[in-house]
Formats: structure tokens, sequence, C-alpha cells
């Protein structure tokens, strides 16, 4: 149930957000096994990682609260995998500050994250889910936002002791498979120009 909010902005990253993108995420990296990196990346490499992202061209969203201005979470989408087949499928990554958890600030920014991957043109949305089993939160996230489990990687990550289980969640989008690429689309575009 969500609790009691002021109103949500989704918005593109702007610089002045890395310092908050950054502390959610190192948040997450340091107390859970939602990502398998286990040291903390500094502002300067947060920055380096989502503008290399957004100059490929891809969506960069944060969630704020409106007065004052908070970042309460972020998400994006990048290439799945770097062969020009794959150019119409992207992986995309999710965090929400531990105080903005239960209040909807996730579903919104997936929400807006798939709209924005829809209208550039990708087909698929894969979700690479780390200490997946079926009644983590992240799965059930996903699977509230029609993301079907599509694979297992049992004990393929390692932290804070323990051998950890990888999930591959996908969302058709845009018609999924079920019709020929669009030629104006974000993927063929980029194939074009090589």
């Amino acid at each position: 149930m969500e609790r009691d909010q002021a109103p949500i902005t989704i918005r593109d990253i702007r610089d002045e957000d890395i310092p908050a993108i950054t502390k959610i995420y190192n948040d997450i990296v340091v107390n859970t096994t939602a990502t398998y990196e286990v040291d903390p990346p500094s502002p300067s490499t947060m920055n380096d990682r989502l503008s290399a992202v957004k100059k490929a061209g891809f969506p960069c969203l944060v969630a704020a609260s409106s007065v004052p201005e908070v970042i309460l979470g972020y998400a994006y989408a990048s290439a799945f995998r770097p062969r020009p087949a794959y150019r119409f499928s992207v992986e995309h990554s999710v965090y929400v500050a531990s105080n903005a958890r239960d209040r909807g600030v996730g579903r919104q920014l997936m929400q807006a994250l798939v709209k924005e991957c829809e209208r550039l043109g990708f087909r698929q949305m894969i979700a690479v889910i780390g200490d997946g089993g079926p009644s983590s939160p992240s799965v059930l996230f996903h699977q509230k936002l029609g993301f079907k489990i599509s694979g297992t990687l049992e004990g393929s990550g390692y932290k804070f002791g323990r051998w950890l289980d990888t999930i591959f969640m996908q969302l058709a989008i845009g018609g999924g498979a079920g019709s020929p690429p669009d030629p104006a689309s974000l993927p063929e575009v980029k194939l074009r120009e090589g």
C-alpha cells in the first residue's frame, strides 16, 4: 500500500542529480544484493556511466519530489548486448532510495521508462535481477509490470559470503516481435550511422 506522498515528477537526469543518484546506488551496493557491484562508485564514475548511456541515446530518468526537490530514485535503459542483432533489446535498471520505497516511485519510473523505450522503437526490455528468486521483491515488482521470467543463472554471483542466482525477465513492447521494425526507430538509425 502506498503511503501519503508529495507529488512525484519523472524527468530526465541532470548533472546536478549525480550526487543524489550516487548516494542511492551506493546504499544499494553496500547493503543489498540487488547489484553485484561490491565497491561503491564515486560520483565521477556514476557521471561517466550515465553520460555514456545518455550519449548513446538511451533514456535516463529520475523521480523527484516536488517541494523541495529530492531525488527519490532513478532508472535507465542501455544496450542489452553489443551485437547489432540485439539492437531492439534494452536492459534496464531501476533504483529507489530506501526511504522512498513502497510509495509507487519505482512503478512510476518504470512506466515512464517503458513508454520512452517504446517511443524510441525498442521491442524488448530485459531485467537482469541479482539475488533473484520467485519471491524476490524485484521479481514480484517486475511481474506486476507485466515482465515474465525468461531464465535463471544459478549461482552466478557471489556477494556477502553466499552464492546468488540471477533472474532474467522480459517485457515485449512496441509490438514485440510481431511486426517489422520501424526504419525511423533509434535502433535502426544507430545501425545505419554505424
